[in-house]
């Protein structure tokens, strides 16, 4: 008995062994250099197709373009609006016998410019933001933030624009008042000491010569026309957005875990893309799913609220010569899903927001969360017991460390992910991911034993489902 309690109370990173160590710190190297480069979901899209096609992956309008059909054992891919994808591993079942399928999204919190951006006041020139997600607006001031985004010109032509990553490119921030002067703003709630409308970036302050009027403004527009091409009106058919610049760190001494900008849920995203290139042939059709506007309920065309995937799934069926509306319900209500997203781990700083029994620890493997929601569990999944059951016999089959978690307290907030859409069609489906510290702060932590956890999980249930 007390070997068995023994062994369970070790440190999952003790157990592996030197190879298992080195494929982790292959995993998250790879992870790191995604997070440095890819920091929105445009960015993280157009890097999963060019992963998914060097894997083999063809777009699924490609097939249809070339007039041919689908078998047992291709692998395709479908875009929404270059922001989200979906992709399929075809299996020898029927799709009416379902899929298994990892769901993720790339959106992160951000601060994006509005379409109007560009101002002056008192010598200063500034672009006017409106935040993105859920964030505590007092964390986002007196950061180096760069600029990432899109310009879709009236001729047509689409500008990538990515300025501050780079330490030979300027960077640009929110400024913060001074501690001497900020008696009466100490004295405001947290949500309060920074308004959102005062969440602007300052862009410049070098007068353009012989203007009389909004000269630092004038100034700025000269440099953005020079040297990339932008007018002032183009900002009006503009997708662009502030993000911390930097690339993803380790961090801790003993090199143990990861510092970076969008983790929630980009670590999820990426470790299920990775699981997704590396499954080979499949029983059951494996499936893969991006999405964007999880952040701000999943809305919108290419949010897990549209059609998109239900859309991609028929074009599929037909491809395969079995679609119908009745197939296409049966494998959707057939299929299980893991809801691949992060979990609250536990700070000791702020302990009194967890339950220490149910509550998600760095370094104790992949976490699932049977429900989430807030309070009363409202506008949560709640994953069956038999669901829960296959999981464990699977993940036990495969050795795969993981642990159950809740959000927080009790009470105390909450949160919510695609769950509880994707159950909408009757699938078995469960939150799935990595345990994060500071969740939706500009920087975020996770552990690499989490992160490699996750990735072996994602494996497992898309060969075993």
């Amino acid at each position: 008995m007390s070997d068995k309690k023994d062994k369970k109370q070790e440190a999952v990173w003790n157990t592996y062994t030197a190879k298992e160590k080195q494929a982790m710190e292959t995993l998250c190297a790879g992870y790191r250099a995604f997070l440095t480069k890819c920091k929105t979901e445009r960015e993280s899209t157009a890097d999963a197709v060019r992963e998914a096609e060097a894997a083999g992956y063809v777009d699924v309008a490609e097939v249809m373009a070339q007039g041919r059909k689908l078998q047992p054992g291709d692998k395709v891919y479908a875009v929404c609006m270059k922001k989200t994808i979906a992709l399929f591993n075809i299996g020898t079942e029927p799709l009416e016998n379902g899929m298994a399928i990892l769901g993720a999204h790339v959106d992160t919190c951000r601060l994006d410019l509005k379409q109007n951006p560009l101002y002056e006041d008192g010598g200063l020139a500034y672009f006017d933001t409106h935040y993105y997600g859920g964030i505590k607006k007092y964390q986002w001031v007196t950061l180096p933030l760069a600029l990432h985004g899109v310009i879709a010109k009236k001729d047509g032509t689409v500008l990538d624009i990515v300025i501050g990553e780079d330490e030979s490119e300027p960077a640009f921030c929110v400024t913060d008042l001074l501690i001497h002067l900020s008696q009466e703003q100490m004295e405001k709630k947290a949500s309060k000491v920074i308004e959102g409308e005062k969440l602007d970036v300052l862009v410049g302050t070098l007068p353009l010569k012989g203007e009389d009027k909004d000269a630092v403004k004038a100034g700025v527009l000269k440099l953005l026309a020079d040297k990339y091409d932008i007018c002032e009106e183009d900002f009006i058919s503009a997708e662009l957005t502030l993000v911390p610049a930097g690339r993803a760190r380790e961090m801790g001494l003993d090199r143990s875990m990861i510092l970076a900008y969008g983790q929630d849920d980009r670590v999820c995203a990426y470790t299920s893309l990775v699981a997704m290139l590396e499954t080979g042939r499949v029983r059951k059709t494996a499936c893969c799913l991006l999405v964007d506007k999880e952040e701000i309920g999943s809305m919108g065309a290419t949010g897990m609220q549209s059609r998109f995937f239900e859309n991609a799934l028929a074009e599929v069926l037909n491809l395969l010569g079995q679609y119908s509306e009745l197939i296409l319900r049966r494998c959707l209500a057939n299929s299980k899903m893991l809801s691949s997203d992060v979990s609250s781990g536990y700070d000791a700083l702020y302990a009194s927001a967890y339950d220490k029994k149910n509550v998600a620890y760095l370094g104790k493997g992949m976490v699932f969360n049977k429900f989430t929601g807030a309070r009363g569990k409202s506008g949560s999944n709640d994953a069956n017991a038999e669901y829960l059951g296959e999981i464990r016999c699977m993940l036990e089959k495969h050795k795969v460390h993981f642990q159950t978690a809740e959000l927080g307290r009790v009470d105390l907030g909450g949160g919510g992910t695609i769950a509880y859409i994707m159950s909408l069609y009757g699938m078995q489906v469960i939150d799935s991911g990595v345990a994060v510290l500071s969740m939706h702060a500009p920087w975020e932590v996770t552990s690499k034993v989490d992160i490699y956890e996750a990735k072996k999980g994602y494996t497992a249930f898309l060969q075993e489902a």
